[in-house]
């Protein structure tokens, strides 16, 4: 009878063996129940995501609307506050793009989204114990890091925990929740400084700390939501990830839109100019305070819009694309910015047509942050989405950080007229950019 060699029974033995382990991967995999697939967009995480940025909102929107007035008391002119919110707006950017790879190559995104929420009410308390523009401008760059840290991770912890079929509702419902924050903060930020007057305190200044102060507690419960409430649904590192060849390999289509949105970003101006140009045309017929309590109330009623428009937004882009919806809302955008030069020309003093600047405004801006997101989500891969909204979130700061501090020093030194002009060109620019991307 023959008898195998040794080497042949080495062989016989490892390709048995082979064959076993190949056996027990197939009834592994066979077994193994498919990846589960993001629950109904209405989920937890979704709700948890949204409550937080409410309360994210009602803390930092407080500030936006008192401070062109917090401003005005302390003699601080308009070229400040354009400098002041456009290197806030900067330092958020370029937050954004560190926070999108940092949390892409090592995983850890919740813990930086609970930091970035935590440094907002850290930012307001700096600002409450200003007495001139370089505490200010800290208390604004403290707050604004903790939003750019924040921002990209949690959009993307919305976006992957719901189906590409109902981004856009789910992007919308948090936009409208994030805005109810952005109502409510501010109206009650006028009603207070409103009863803060009647308190008689010394200084013109007290009334707006005492609001400041107040706006820390909804900050520190925008915290909490977001530690208990949201989920993160891919906590995936990618150790391997290289920051520059990264953005290199990022999509040429993408990468056009990145322009288009940068174009129209350098017009894109902070609304804490469109509240002070509410506030200086209404203070010659009403005085500086009251002035600045209607326009107060004017960017409230312009988030009201946000959160009234932001989930039909987002259902209407579902069924009709996101890119086309999005260049509507850049065209609302140029509009905002060409009436708003054209008040300052006609010296506009009247409410309803302030307003009706104020509601274009809403209607845009509800476009915008609804919807410049789920386009990026559609033109890069998964595994470079939170960098890649990095890099949207720094084209976007870097561009307003140009445009707020353009149209605040072209108000102070020549105009606002020209100053608000040259952004509805500029946002124009950007629209035509947009539609490009959209025909390719």
């Amino acid at each position: 009878m023959y008898r195998p060699t040794l080497a042949e029974r080495v062989y016989l033995r490892a390709t048995a063996e082979r064959d076993i382990e190949m056996t027990k991967k197939n009834i592994t995999t066979e077994a193994a129940p498919p990846a589960e697939a993001p629950k109904g967009w209405l989920n937890r995480t979704v709700v948890g995501a949204g409550i937080t940025s409410s309360m994210g909102d009602f803390c930092y929107e407080t500030t936006t609307v008192i401070l062109p007035g917090f401003l005005a008391v302390l003699g601080i002119p308009a070229a400040v506050l354009g400098l002041i919110e456009g290197i806030a707006d900067a330092i958020a950017a370029f937050t954004k793009m560190v926070a999108g790879y940092v949390a892409d190559k090592l995983g850890h995104r919740k813990l930086l989204v609970l930091v970035g929420y935590g440094l907002t009410p850290v930012g307001q308390v700096l600002i409450a114990l200003a007495a001139g523009w370089p505490l200010l401008l800290l208390g604004r760059i403290v707050s604004w890091f903790g939003k750019g840290l924040r921002g990209p991770l949690r959009d993307a912890i919305v976006v992957q925990s719901v189906t590409p079929e109902t981004k856009g509702r789910a992007f919308g419902f948090h936009r409208a929740a994030d805005t109810i924050g952005a109502v409510l903060g501010p109206l009650l930020g006028v009603t207070l400084l409103g009863w803060a007057e009647g308190l008689h305190l010394d200084g013109a200044a007290n009334p707006f700390r005492l609001v400041l102060w107040l706006s820390v507690i909804p900050g520190v419960l925008a915290v909490v939501a977001f530690l208990t409430l949201v989920q993160d649904p891919q906590h995936s590192p990618n150790p391997a990830l290289k920051f520059f060849s990264s953005l290199r390999s990022l999509p040429a289509r993408f990468k056009r839109y990145l322009g288009a949105v940068g174009l129209f970003g350098i017009g894109d101006f902070s609304h804490s100019l469109l509240i002070l140009a509410a506030t200086t045309l209404l203070t010659p017929s009403l005085g500086v305070l009251k002035a600045a309590q209607v326009a107060g109330l004017l960017y409230v009623w312009r988030n009201v819009v946000q959160v009234v428009l932001s989930y039909p937004v987002g259902a209407m882009a579902d069924q009709v694309g996101h890119v086309p919806m999005l260049v509507v809302g850049y065209v609302l955008g140029a509009l905002t910015a060409a009436l708003t030069a054209l008040a300052f020309w006609l010296s506009v003093d009247s409410v309803p047509l302030l307003a009706a600047i104020f509601f274009v405004a809403g209607l845009y801006v509800t476009v915008e942050e609804a919807l410049e997101s789920t386009v990026t989500a559609e033109m890069v891969q998964a595994d470079t989405l939170v960098m890649s909204y990095g890099a949207l979130g720094t084209v976007n700061g870097t561009a307003k950080f140009i445009s707020s501090a353009t149209v605040g020093v072209l108000w102070s030194s020549v105009s606002p007229t020209l100053g608000f002009g040259l952004a509805a060109l500029l946002m124009a620019a950007g629209t035509l950019a947009l539609l490009r991307v959209g025909n390719d």
